[in-house]
């Protein structure tokens, strides 16, 4: 029989179990990664799937492993995509207009539902925990956990785990070649809008780095670096430098020329909660971005 579209096969030498020969098979992926590729239920032994780590492998016998590309394909995901997964965690680019949480309508294909509803396409006690936020309209890279003991990890240990996050952001104006934004940040909770204050009134204090990649006299593109990650930090600060996200009316702008907000989530690099090793992922900003302020 001919091997299915994106399987690989391989024939078993001498005696073992499964896990250890994956990890052996599989030596360019993290052992977290060999390990949910099994448990995702990408592998066969004789045409049959099998997910325990030790189930035992004899010489004849055809092991087949189906490509993280391929397995993912399977899955129908909307507004979202999966750029890595292991057995804590799991990364994606989100798209504007999708929600990262669960929302009020239990109907609406948030992000944080459809993740739930592919984890448990493997197993219905899988659950998918939410770590951070990245807000509707704003697109880019975000990660949730799979397990609790990684999210509190994550969650308990945010400003020391996570070594970057970067965003590319679209504003109304010329700014300046780079700068930094410190400010003291206060939400009003009649027009649930942050308001920045150049004194400590009480608020969170808050910290923006920003360098332009291009710009005309209509758009100017950044690369802004988070040294603090407060709620709306990038909106209320780009408001009060003068030159508001374009789109972001809330907060001051006057255009809109990508119909969405102009902010991306770029990257996050932060240390594994489980391996201990700095990881970075990102997803470059979408081409209309780079269109409005060349």
């Amino acid at each position: 029989m001919p091997v299915p579209k994106g399987v690989t096969e391989h024939t078993i030498k001498e005696t073992t179990e499964l896990l250890p020969f994956l990890l052996e098979t599989l030596k360019a992926n993290s052992r977290n990664s060999v390990k949910s590729i099994l448990t995702r239920g990408q592998v066969t032994v004789d045409g049959k799937k099998i997910t325990q780590h030790n189930h035992p492998l004899n010489p004849g016998q055809v092991v087949g492993i189906l490509s993280n590309k391929v397995a993912i394909q399977k899955t129908v995901l909307n507004g979202i995509a999966i750029l890595h997964e292991d057995s804590d965690l799991i990364v994606i680019r989100k798209d504007s207009g999708i929600l990262s949480v669960a929302g009020k309508d239990p109907s609406e294909p948030t992000a944080y539902r459809q993740l739930t509803a592919y984890v448990k396409d493997e197993s219905k006690a899988n659950r998918v925990f939410v770590v951070h936020r990245l807000d509707r309209d704003t697109s880019g890279v975000m990660l949730y956990a799979k397990t609790e003991a990684a999210k509190n990890a994550l969650q308990e240990n945010w400003h020391d785990i996570v070594k970057e996050r970067t965003y590319t952001a679209l504003v109304e104006g010329e700014t300046d070649e780079e700068g930094t934004i410190s400010s003291w940040l206060t939400e009003n909770s009649k027009s649930m809008k942050v308001h920045s204050s150049t004194y400590d009134n009480g608020g969170k204090h808050a910290v923006t780095h920003y360098k332009k990649i291009q710009g005309n006299k209509q758009y100017s593109l950044l690369e802004v670096e988070l040294e603090t990650g407060r709620k709306n930090q990038i909106r209320a600060h780009m408001e009060s430098l003068g030159h508001p996200v374009a789109g972001d009316k809330k907060y001051g702008a006057t255009s809109n020329p990508l119909k969405r907000l102009g902010l991306h989530a770029s990257s996050i690099a932060f240390i594994h909660p489980t391996s201990g090793e700095l990881v970075r992922f990102s997803a470059k900003a979408p081409k209309p971005f780079y269109g409005q302020s060349k």
